[in-house]
């Protein structure tokens, strides 16, 4: 994660979530209810109201900063808020509901909100980084590029494997019909293919003794590994957006199940108040 989002506006949103979370430590270390602390003293209440507030800021800001144009605050300033205000309702809920669990919506709303601070912290670390590693990846070419070239290699291994053996021109013939970019999710996000086709024949061809074809047998070899490379690439590029899109499955329909256990929380607490 860049320095500069941890540090963004020398630290504002860091002095903000420690100056809440500490006012609320002191608050609750100096509560004295009657019985255990929880979250239906006045104090509970009002970490509660406090907590369910930021809630409510960061996933309306986190819509907000999503439409292009609107909104005065850069995307650093979403990402630092993000950061540290998320981690400050976590630790400010956890005293509203002074450290008790039980098999109730409010502890549905506690695990949901671990569960979206936790993804929320891995989508900016996502956010951050890989955009960078995207653009390297890439080296200024598009995806229609690579596979555009993908296919004039596959063109030209043919073309050279046919004044070669049998069995090497069948293992590039199985290396430009059967290389797999993309497919499942699973195989998405593994990024690679152990099996792969393409290194197969790269292998079987650097192995192979053919006679009188030394220089075609280089030349085909060289066109391999262009298309390994190539194929690596877009395993990485395809690998990568797998991901943020498993991390948009996960971090959305959770916000959106916190924010209705929320509601439901709220109305639940004034409805036997």
């Amino acid at each position: 994660m860049q320095e500069s989002i941890l540090v963004y506006r020398h630290l504002f949103y860091f002095k903000i979530a420690v100056g809440l979370v500490a006012a609320a430590a002191v608050a609750y270390a100096l509560h004295n209810p009657l019985g255990q602390p929880n979250g239906g003293t006045w104090l509970g209440y009002t970490l509660g109201g406090i907590a369910g507030g930021l809630m409510i800021w960061l996933a309306w800001f986190g819509v907000r900063k999503r439409k292009y144009g609107v909104g005065k605050l850069p995307l650093e300033d979403w990402l630092s808020a993000h950061v540290y205000l998320g981690l400050a309702v976590l630790a400010i809920s956890t005293l509203h509901a002074g450290f008790q669990v039980g098999v109730n919506i409010h502890t549905v709303l506690y695990v949901l909100t671990i569960i979206v601070i936790v993804s929320g912290l891995i989508g900016v670390y996502f956010y951050v980084r890989f955009p960078r590693l995207l653009s390297e990846n890439r080296r200024g070419m598009s995806m229609e590029i690579m596979f555009g070239q993908i296919a004039e290699l596959d063109r030209e291994m043919r073309q050279i494997a046919m004044e070669l053996d049998d069995a090497t021109n069948a293992a590039v013939l199985d290396a430009t019909q059967n290389t797999v970019i993309g497919g499942s999710l699973i195989r998405q996000l593994r990024g690679r293919d152990p099996d792969c086709p393409t290194t197969a024949a790269r292998m079987f061809v650097e192995r192979s003794e053919t006679r009188g074809h030394d220089a075609r047998r280089r030349q085909l070899i060289t066109r391999i590994m262009r298309k390994e490379e190539l194929v690596r690439r877009l395993r990485l590029d395809i690998q990568l957006r797998a991901w943020l899109r498993v991390w948009l499955f996960v971090h959305v329909p959770c916000s959106i199940a916190a924010l209705v256990a929320l509601a439901v929380h709220i109305v639940t607490v004034f409805y036997y108040w």
